[in-house]
């Protein structure tokens, strides 16, 4: 016969006076660790255990050898009973309401919740939990229900992050956390998330549990209202950073304002005058235009040569609308367009930049591969309503490149602009610019205002900055003509044509072997020089031929013919006979 066991319910609490079908344990009566030594299924006039309840028994079993009781559980760092303790019972059956931020937006969060709780009759301790390191996953719910059940997770430490929350400053933020709170008669509990990068969790959350919903939701709307009232990047200017775990977004970089008067732009005249009536103008004269009923968002396209100044424009409108928040894009950040709209919509008035946006144009390895980045540009841009004061401020090398999808989408572009190179009236003025304070004399700056031309604006500056160097090696007291003379001696040397094209110049014979091969490839039906053509061309480039005395340092190299391919001696393939 069987011996009888007393088992206890672990749901229910009730005692059973059923029959085992276990051969070890502890019978009513007996030692601990004694053996039955019976296997049957069921004693004489007794019912056997159902199967269903020996599964049970079963799984229970595995779960207390799986998730033994915690010692720090019952030492008082009981996370369920703590809140219970502060919610009362029944707790567990109440709702959780959740809301999600993106996860750059944890410092607003953070501080929104402080902001919230700092009023007038509410109240909160806030405890951290530890027990996990995946503990992101878990919903409150089943933070609960695991802490309850298996004291999986105890009270531990706050987690906090440390992030920027201006050029100068950074805020120690509540990444995982537990609010604890009270408003008048209500008890409740809000639990902060924030991202995690290194386990792919890319956005902040609230969860709040407390007895009405009602509550819940509008604690969470208030929270949302302080988020948009006192947004810490109202104002700022913000580029996207990627995330060294290669999720999503990683925290914004706060940049300082430029403080650029007119003085500091060197354009033809009247060139920055339409620039500033396109952004500056528009943001100035905002409620009249809406009151005729015109469109507040635009977009401005600054193209032309690399280094003549398209950024430095842009400097100089940041300088001169304090009040607009800015998100500066560059290069592959520009995947970043969907979010960064976003912001550009809830933060107006507002600047998005996307700089040198034909680096990307035509790429698909960006969000999402589905179509180029650059159509993905304009569809955000599309999803603005016209009373949107957004300004959208692009810069390209490469005009011809964006063009096409530009022309085929019409009114996202309202104002195109070339920054050409400068003529000798601006190049005199870039060198009385970046070389204030040297003594520049008419005789040397008019020399150099010839000996330049066809060069940049960042070509200026680096011959100013190279002459300065000279002097500084001579041990001299200040910067003579002589030390000029030998910069741009330098600079246009045949040594330093690779320095002279990183700094946007282009020697004229290139510009005119360039058109020519783009004319024999499109002659033959090809659009462009290929890459291989490319890469010929740059080789042929850096390892010319030295140019003549005669000819002057500036002068270019002389082209040699260019190889053509030698024709094969037989019939062509495909063609049949003689000619």
């Amino acid at each position: 016969m069987g011996d009888q066991y007393e088992t206890t319910d672990r749901t229910t609490g009730e005692t059973s006076g059923e029959t085992t079908v276990e051969t070890t344990g502890v019978p009513s009566g007996g030692a601990p660790g004694q053996t039955s030594g019976q296997t049957s299924v069921g004693a004489e006039g007794r019912a056997a255990l159902p199967l269903d309840r020996v599964s049970e028994l079963f799984f229970e079993f595995l779960q207390a050898v799986a998730h033994p009781r915690n010692q720090d559980a019952a030492a008082g760092r009981n996370l369920a009973e703590r809140l219970k303790a502060h919610l009362g019972a029944g707790f567990r059956d109440k709702p959780v309401v959740k809301a999600a931020y993106p996860p750059y937006d944890l410092p607003n969060v953070h501080l929104a919740l402080e902001r919230w709780f700092a009023a007038e009759g509410r109240s909160h301790e806030l405890i951290g939990m530890t027990g996990a390191t995946h503990r992101g996953d878990f919903t409150l719910g089943e933070i609960i229900e695991s802490s309850e059940r298996y004291d999986r997770f105890v009270l531990g430490a706050v987690d906090y992050a440390l992030l920027p929350v201006s050029p100068d400053a950074e805020l120690a933020c509540v990444s995982f956390g537990f609010y604890l709170g009270e408003e008048g008669d209500e008890r409740f509990a809000v639990l902060l998330r924030g991202p995690a990068d290194e386990y792919g969790r890319n956005k902040v959350e609230i969860e709040v549990l407390a007895r009405r919903k009602e509550f819940a939701d509008r604690l969470l709307a208030e929270i949302d209202e302080l988020v948009r009232e006192h947004n810490i990047f109202r104002g700022q200017v913000l580029s996207f950073e990627g995330s060294e775990f290669g999720h999503g977004l990683g925290p914004f970089r706060f940049h300082r304002r430029p403080g650029l008067s007119r003085d500091d732009i060197v354009l033809p005249a009247g060139l920055l005058e339409r620039v500033e009536r396109q952004v500056v103008g528009v943001a100035r004269r905002r409620e009249r235009l809406l009151a005729a009923g015109q469109h507040l968002r635009r977009g401005l396209l600054l193209y032309g040569p690399p280094g003549t100044g398209k950024t430095h424009t842009i400097r100089y409108l940041l300088s001169h609308l304090p009040e607009f928040t800015v998100v500066l894009l560059a290069g592959t950040t520009i995947e970043a367009i969907a979010p960064a709209c976003a912001l550009a919509r809830m933060l107006q008035p507002a600047l998005v930049v996307l700089e040198d946006c034909d680096l990307v144009a035509e790429s698909r390895d960006f969000g999402g591969g589905e179509e180029p980045l650059l159509f993905q540009v304009l569809n955000e841009m599309d999803g603005l309503g016209d009373d949107a004061d957004v300004a959208f401020l692009l810069t390209t090398n490469r005009a011809d490149l964006l063009e096409p999808a530009l022309a085929q989408r019409p009114g996202r572009v309202d104002l195109a602009v070339e920054i050409p190179l400068p003529d000798a009236a601006g190049r005199a003025r870039l060198l009385g610019l970046y070389g204030a304070g040297l003594g520049l004399g008419k005789e040397i700056t008019d020399e150099l205002v010839v000996r330049t031309e066809g060069t940049t604006a960042s070509f200026t500056k680096e011959l100013v900055r190279r002459a300065v160097l000279l002097s500084a090696e001579r041990e001299a007291e200040r910067t003579e003509p002589e030390d000029f003379r030998a910069a741009v001696d330098e600079l246009l040397s045949d040594r330093d044509r690779l320095t002279r094209r990183l700094l946007g110049v282009r020697d004229a014979d290139g510009d005119e072997r360039d058109a020519r091969d783009q004319g024999e490839d499109e002659g033959e039906g090809e659009q462009g020089d290929s890459a291989a053509d490319t890469a010929e061309d740059d080789g042929y480039w850096f390892a010319g031929p030295r140019p003549s005395a005669s000819r002057g340092p500036w002068a270019a190299p002389v082209p040699s013919p260019r190889p053509r391919p030698i024709p094969p001696t037989g019939p062509s393939p495909g063609v049949q006979g003689g000619a």
